[in-house]
């Protein structure tokens, strides 16, 4: 399980929404300019996630949230694989489908490969709202502090 310090900030319908806590570590380090963590974390800011909770909890307080790590595996392959080889498929099937001497062959398929990652970017995006932030991938809390 990853594990994140966070904090509750509301409480709506059964469900408890938090903050993450950037962690102490991140604002006296010395690399600031060179992290990625840094980078991302200034630039997303604070943002609100529900999460499923069996503990009673009040806004305020400090929680730690955790999210099964083989979900993140699965779901990076996902994000990276799928529209690499939606692209390439895309480029492939122009290919095969267009004659190697018609004229503007390659821009036609740089257009395909294009509309490929385009069209498994959407579907990711669909899937990723209707079924997997829903019903697998949601974060829980697994103590008070």
């Amino acid at each position: 399980m990853l594990e994140e310090l966070a904090v509750v900030v509301k409480m709506e319908n059964h469900q408890v929404w938090v903050e993450s806590r950037q962690s102490g570590a991140c604002a006296g380090c010395k690399q600031k300019t060179s992290c990625s963590a840094s980078a991302i974390g200034g630039v997303i800011g604070k943002k609100a996630v529900a999460v499923d909770s069996q503990i009673n909890l009040r806004v305020g307080d400090e929680v730690i949230v955790a999210v099964d790590e083989g979900l993140v595996l699965k779901a990076s392959l996902l994000l990276y694989l799928l529209p690499l080889l939606a692209m390439f498929t895309g480029a492939g099937m122009a290919d095969w489908l267009l004659a190697s001497t018609s004229a503007h062959a390659d821009l036609w398929m740089a257009g395909c490969a294009l509309s490929g990652l385009l069209f498994s970017t959407w579907l990711i995006n669909r899937f990723q709202k209707l079924f997997l932030m829903t019903y697998c991938a949601r974060p829980i809390v697994l103590k008070k502090l």
